[in-house]
């Protein structure tokens, strides 16, 4: 079964690119290849139980069990030893990845308190955009007595658009609720 974002981006959305960007092919038209979620730990990571806790957490948001980022080097003034977990990411495609595009457009953002919308400005000049969701309640998942500590996630959406402004208005297209006044 495909997610009802994904329908409305083959019937819809496709068709209303090609005729606002003028594409002579339908290969040429954006599409969101994946997305990344990660959450840096630091010293955090080193506590098997918070680890386990914020792996079991981001599983419960995307579907999907995450890898644990490990550090490469020492660094003395952040305490973190070679080899130790310092993050967990997770890389979403195909039928995960819109399911969850759609639980954090229509679920989690709304849930921002004071919510505005999303910032113009974290596109990264090649077509990708980067959020940064401050804290793990507003997925609909979260249960607010299971968790230790408030923590963020970084997630970045990555496209096939040559720019910022088709990757802008496939990402409107597709829902992804945009400050009105910026872009």
């Amino acid at each position: 079964m495909r997610s009802q974002l994904y329908n409305y981006y083959k019937n819809t959305i496709i068709r209303d690119l090609i005729r606002e960007f003028r594409y002579e092919n339908i290969h040429q038209v954006p599409k969101i290849v994946k997305i990344n979620i990660n959450r840096g730990l630091g010293q955090d990571g080193q506590n098997s139980k918070v680890l386990e806790n914020n792996v079991n957490e981001i599983a419960l948001i995307t579907g999907q069990k995450p890898i644990i980022t490990y550090a490469k080097k020492s660094i003395s003034g952040f305490k973190i030893r070679e080899k130790t977990p310092i993050g967990i990411a997770v890389t979403l495609r195909k039928e995960k990845m819109y399911i969850f595009l759609e639980k954090l457009i229509h679920l989690a953002l709304p849930r921002i308190r004071d919510f505005r919308g999303i910032n113009t400005s974290s596109f990264d000049g090649r077509g990708n955009y980067n959020l940064g969701i401050k804290e793990q309640l507003i997925f609909p998942e979260i249960e607010y007595d299971k968790i230790d500590k408030i923590r963020g996630l970084d997630i970045n959406i990555v496209t096939t658009a040559l720019n910022d402004l088709e990757a802008k208005r496939l990402l409107t297209l597709l829902g992804m609720p945009f400050r009105k006044n910026s872009l």
